[in-house]
């Protein structure tokens, strides 16, 4: 597949809140005007940690999928599904843990540190365990080559790299591979060529990453070949004859420095955030009550809005202005805290307003998120069935 595909998912975790909009939701409504999406709700990561009460999963679901439609993501669009039913997201992860070293897996920081972090729950268990193996079924089951991903999560798509990268170097086996690849590469010209040699070398001989990445990016702008041509030339890069699972790679996307109402990261286990469903009554409470900058006890005492949570709220929601108003009078105390909350009240207000109408309008159609995912997860087995085709005839899989 030369066609740039787009992954992404959540855990069924019921109405969404402004941390899920602007931290996720926005890019992905944009995106799906740009490349082929598949966005997909991850009940069977849900169960990894949630195992002993499955039952909010199922509940949370139809919630969840109708404040994504409510805000913008369009099912004529984007394939919308759930992962499990796509089975075939099963049967990939249990064939990549066939290849898979366990060390690889221990490894991964958020493994250990959520069971040193998480006490009430027993965490010890294969699924726990084993979740960066579904991660990495989720993406190359459809061949995505795009994760969209904060820059602090780039680290967390490395193992599913190197999961595909290992899969295609032990069963991307074709004849005459290694001829074909050196008559693409004379088409790259001789400078391309020659630079593409060391790199490979580089990175055959030493490891080197950076070299490997130079390469990919030679091999992306060469307008002399194509689409399957680069992808046995990345292919050849690493060893693998091959690419069945290409490497996805991450989509950056600039994250929203929106907090919790209390300064911390806005979470539903914090009880800190605003629903794309909160009513405008309860929208100015909350954020009228919200955190401010600790140093700034009374009216007449100055701030610095670098440290008050309600200044991540403007970063987001007001110009350049409105900005410097804030500024301005939070560190001259030329205005109140309230005063510096209320342009936000607004904001927030009219934003939500639209989707709150939506949601009502979904509701109204008591079939329709059913529908939306029914016909989103027929597209997802087709897609996904495609690949397994070819994964299960590279492992040598009888077929009857």
């Amino acid at each position: 597949m030369n066609k740039d595909r787009v992954l992404s998912g959540m855990r069924a975790t019921g109405f969404m809140h402004l941390g899920h909009y602007h931290g996720a939701l926005k890019n992905w409504i944009k995106l799906q005007s740009e490349l082929e999406c598949f966005y997909f709700v991850a009940d069977w990561h849900g169960l990894t940690s949630h195992y002993e009460d499955p039952r909010i999963i199922a509940s949370s679901t139809f919630d969840m999928v109708t404040d994504w439609l409510a805000a913008g993501l369009d099912p004529n669009q984007a394939t919308i599904f759930m992962q499990s039913q796509v089975p075939q997201h099963a049967e990939l992860t249990l064939l990549l843990g066939m290849i898979t070293p366990l060390g690889w897996l221990e490894r991964v920081p958020t493994f250990k540190e959520q069971q040193e972090n998480i006490k009430d729950k027993d965490l010890s268990t294969y699924g726990f365990l084993g979740y960066p193996l579904m991660q990495t079924a989720d993406i190359v089951v459809y061949r995505a080559n795009k994760v969209p991903v904060g820059a602090d999560q780039v680290s967390h798509l490395e193992i599913s790299r190197e999961i595909a990268r290992r899969f295609n170097h032990i069963y991307g086996r074709e004849a005459g591979f290694e001829e074909k690849a050196v008559a693409t590469l004379k088409k790259l010209g001789g400078k391309s060529a020659k630079e593409y040699e060391s790199l490979k070398a580089a990175f055959g001989q030493d490891g080197n990453v950076e070299s490997l990445d130079k390469a990919r990016a030679l091999i992306a702008a060469a307008g002399s070949i194509s689409g399957a041509e680069k992808e046995m030339l990345q292919a050849f890069l690493t060893g693998a004859r091959k690419v069945i699972l290409p490497e996805p790679d991450a989509l950056l996307t600039p994250t929203s420095k929106l907090v919790g109402l209390d300064g911390r990261k806005m979470s539903k286990s914090y009880g800190n955030g605003i629903d794309l469903r909160e009513p405008p009554a309860s929208v100015e409470q909350k954020i009228k009550r919200m955190t401010t900058d600790p140093k700034r006890a009374r009216r007449t005492d100055p701030g610095n809005p670098d440290d008050c949570p309600v200044w991540t709220l403007h970063e987001v929601y007001s110009d350049a202005a409105r900005k410097a108003w804030v500024r301005e009078g939070c560190t001259t105390a030329g205005i109140g805290c309230l005063e510096c909350k209320q342009p936000i009240i607004e904001a927030v207000n009219a934003e939500l307003a639209p989707m709150q109408v939506r949601i009502k309008e979904i509701e109204a159609k008591p079939n329709y998120v059913k529908e939306v995912l029914g016909d989103g997860c027929a597209k997802a087995r087709i897609a996904a069935e495609e690949t397994m085709r070819e994964v299960r005839d590279a492992m040598g899989l009888a077929k009857l």
